[in-house]
């Protein structure tokens, strides 16, 4: 029987991705920009924080926001309209963004004026945790609809996160959600995550938030 080669496809494209992530995070460092990977649910209230993000900080740093989406402009117009840097990027079909997209996004941005890159992943909780796009931190947002039973479920996502932001805790009391329980469960994964639970409705806690953020930005860009 003739002999043949078996090519660990998966695993060599994450290789790669991994070589393309490093060079580009040296890129950026040397560029002095903090790029941020922002991940979630659809409808986790990501574009909303993302909304009180830069309303807070726009006039501390330079901002650019990269929305990432399978085939759909509605979040980059709605960033838009806050004045900051925006580009929709389309994955066609992907669902995810690697290293080497997140690369064309930021050149399409154009990060030569931007201290604060943030990248808006596509929306799930599987694809984007597999694949990193070269960010300097990992962020999540887990929204109090969504149950705090995800930890459980999609365990690399919470692994690989830098912090949590658990969001809409404004109706708590209408969702059986433990954000005790939660914690506990997700730093069991990465016992070095931050957690804050905020609401980005209300502004509970975004405060606690944008200390992270602007501490992280200007340790990076020193």
């Amino acid at each position: 029987m003739k002999e043949f080669r078996t090519l660990e496809v998966k695993r060599s494209i994450f290789e790669n991705n991994d070589k393309q992530a490093a060079l580009l995070r040296e890129e950026l460092k040397k560029d002095k920009v903090f790029l941020l990977n922002l991940m979630s649910s659809p409808g986790s209230g990501k574009t909303t924080t993302l909304m009180k993000t830069i309303s807070a900080l726009k006039d501390e740093m330079r901002i650019g926001i990269m929305e990432a989406d399978i085939d759909s402009d509605v979040d980059a117009a709605t960033i838009a309209t806050s004045g900051v840097k925006v580009i929709q990027l389309h994955t066609g079909g992907m669902c995810h963004l690697d290293a080497d997209m997140t690369k064309q996004g930021l050149e399409g941005l154009g990060h030569n004026d931007v201290d604060l890159a943030i990248l808006e992943n596509v929306g799930n909780l599987v694809c984007p945790a597999e694949f990193d796009t070269g960010a300097v931190k990992n962020a999540m947002i887990l929204s109090v609809p969504e149950g705090d039973d995800k930890p459980l479920k999609y365990p690399l996502m919470f692994s690989i996160c830098d912090v949590l932001l658990i969001n809409k805790i404004d109706v708590l009391p209408y969702f059986d959600f433990d954000v005790e329980i939660c914690k506990e469960r997700v730093l069991k994964l990465n016992p070095n995550i931050k957690v804050i639970p905020i609401s980005s409705r209300t502004g509970e806690g975004m405060d606690e938030w944008f200390e992270w953020l602007r501490t992280q930005v200007g340790q990076w860009n020193q």
